[in-house]
Formats: C-alpha cells, sequence, structure tokens
C-alpha cells in the first residue's frame, strides 16, 4: 500500500514538473477545452496516468470521474489532452488512454468520434 502511495506521489511530481518546464501555447480564446488552459485540464486528469499508460492497470475511480465531468463539460476537451504532447511527456499512450471512458463505462462517451488518428470504442 505505501509503495502505491509513494508511486503516485512520484508521478504527480514529474506531472508537475513536466507541466511546468513544457512550454504548452495557450490563447485566451475558446478552445477545445473553453476558457480552460489545455495544461490545467491535463493536469486534473493526472489520477489516470497508469491507466493511460497500460491498458491493463485499473482505472482508479478518482480518473473516471475526473474524465466523466471533463466529458459533460467540454468532450472535445479530452481529445485535445490526450494528444496533447504535455501527456505523451507524461507516458501516455493516445491508443490506449482514449479508451478510458469506456473502461470506466461512461454511458454518454463520444463513441465512435474521432480523436486525431484514433477512434473512440
Amino acid at each position: 500500500m505505501a509503495s502505491n502511495t509513494c508511486f503516485a506521489l512520484s508521478t504527480l511530481l514529474i506531472l508537475y514538473f513536466l507541466a511546468a518546464s513544457t512550454s504548452v501555447l495557450e490563447v485566451d480564446g475558446a478552445g477545445e477545452c473553453g476558457k480552460t488552459p489545455i495544461r490545467s485540464a491535463a493536469l486534473s486528469l493526472s489520477p489516470c496516468l497508469a491507466a493511460g499508460g497500460n491498458a491493463k492497470a485499473k482505472v482508479p475511480p478518482m480518473c473516471c470521474t475526473k474524465v466523466n465531468a471533463l466529458i459533460n463539460t467540454a468532450p472535445k476537451c479530452l481529445c485535445a489532452v490526450l494528444l496533447s504532447p504535455l501527456a505523451i511527456q507524461a507516458g501516455i499512450k493516445p491508443a490506449i488512454a482514449i479508451g478510458i471512458p469506456k473502461r470506466c463505462n461512461i454511458k454518454k462517451r463520444p463513441i465512435g468520434k474521432k480523436c486525431g488518428r484514433y477512434i473512440v470504442p
């Protein structure tokens, strides 16, 4: 149990440093994530790091909650975050991460929608 906590904390720390050191272009207008900078949206999905890089990793309930909220408020934002350089540098594999809403059993997910070269299952 302690090793899981240590792993989670170190993962969050790595994500924080990646976010702080990565220069991501942000605009003040409303993009895929509305007025929320994509970096902030990506950081809100930090509970999904393990599940986004490993198809066999269990998706934490907090990840499902965050993904569901993001789909309900800005569905295109999830795709933008998963394909962002920040997510890829953090170890997210878009082909795996795009299936998180299905793995979370989210009923109102954008099934069949295109996300880059991936299709949401």
